[in-house]
Order: C-alpha cells, then structure tokens, then sequence
C-alpha cells in the first residue's frame, strides 16, 4: 500500500551488516522505529531473506531486483510470483548496480501492475527518468551513480538535478512520485530533498554500516518534519 507520509526506503543491498541474522535485527529495529515514531519506512532485502523478514516485521518489505519473465525455465532469474509469494509489497527496478535496458524497465513495471507489487525504479540522470516516468511507475528514485554510498548528499551538492527530476516526470506523469537517493545522511539531506519536491529518500550505508542504526533512523525521519 502506498501512503501519502513521505518515506524512507532502506536498502539493505548485500552488505554484511545487511545479510542473514543481520538483516532480520535491522529490520526489527526498523519496524520498532515505525511502531515509536509512526514513520513511514520500507525495507528492500535480499532475496535470501525476503520471506524471514516479511513474516517477522510489520513493515513493508521490497525486493531488490525483479526480473520480466513469466513461470518457466529461467534459471537463476528472479521471478516476479515468487517474491510476491515471499512477501514482498514492492521491489526496486535499474539500481545503479542491477542496470537493464528500458524496455525490461517497462516489462518489469508491467509485471508489477499486475500483480500489484509496488514499483521504484531508479535512475541516473533527468533524462533516463523522465523516459522511465512513462512508463507509469509508482516511484522514481534519482540516484547520480558518482554519489552512491559517498559522503555527499545529491540533495546538497546537486539540488537541480532533483528539481530537474520532480519537473521532468511531473510533465510525463504527475501520478509518479519521485524519491531522493545517493548520499542521504542526515535530517538535513531529507528536509532538503522534501523541500526541492521529493517524497522521500533512498538511503543504504547511512543506516545498514552505522554502528546505531535505530539512531540514525531517527534522526533521517526528523527530516521529514
């Protein structure tokens, strides 16, 4: 279900801290956050752990890949059922580190709609969003590759480019939401991310690698005022 909250989406991606017995603490401590704060958090996981974590948390839980195939022989690709079957309410489509080409985007969107998993894509730059936005996503998340897991927010050192973004997609489509990732750390990242017109951020080694991760979570959502 989407909400019209603003929202934080964490990215678990596969680091270790991210991974297992790992995964399944910082979702609970997540979804502790949610019960607190009332908060509108989502966690995308790895396959491995998408049905452990669904069972065991109240929040919603994203895959962090799909692929556009239908039930099969399609080894070792990610199978749209399945994950739904899993638990998953959503899934992230083109991370900057799981690229495809524009028409699976679309296929994969599709497969989504059908089966009425929630859909965030990610995109590098205006332009890819905006042909990504007629494609008629639930999400896009701007995500400039050269930030991702760095210490700069794009929400800081590159606010045209999310301005850029919300105009381009609110042209094609205004019932796609866009999303700020890349570098998110702080309050101020997402007070200023909600300010240039997103509904929220993408964030990952921010909260997944922090020692504290319930304080960071904390302090991200107090971003969203």
């Amino acid at each position: 279900m989407i909400t019209m909250k603003p929202m934080l989406l964490i990215n678990f991606k596969t680091y270790e801290q991210g991974t297992g017995k790992h995964a399944l603490r910082l979702a609970k401590t997540a979804d502790s956050v949610v019960r607190k704060k009332k908060a509108d958090i989502v966690l995308a996981v790895q396959m491995t752990d998408i049905e452990k974590i669904s069972t065991m948390v109240s929040i919603p839980v994203y895959a962090q890949h799909i692929d556009p195939i239908e039930f099969g022989s399609h080894t070792g690709w990610i199978l749209p059922e399945a994950v739904k079957q899993a638990g998953v309410a959503g899934t992230l489509i083109n991370h900057s580190e799981r690229r495809i080409e524009i028409k699976k985007i679309g296929a994969c969107v599709q497969k989504c709609r059908e089966l009425k998993l929630v859909s965030v894509c990610c995109a590098p730059t205006p332009s890819m969003a905006k042909k990504i936005a007629a494609l008629g996503p639930d999400f896009i998340a701007i995500e400039p590759p050269e930030l991702i897991g760095g210490d700069i927010s794009v929400s800081s050192s590159k606010p045209e480019i999310i301005k850029d973004t919300v105009d381009a997609v609110k042209k094609v489509d205004p019932h796609v939401r866009v999303l700020c990732g890349a570098g998110v750390h702080c309050k101020e990242d997402v007070a200023r991310a909600l300010e240039l017109g997103s509904v929220g951020v993408l964030v990952a080694s921010a909260i997944v690698k922090s020692g504290k991760p319930e304080d960071v979570i904390l302090d991200l959502i107090e971003g969203f005022g």
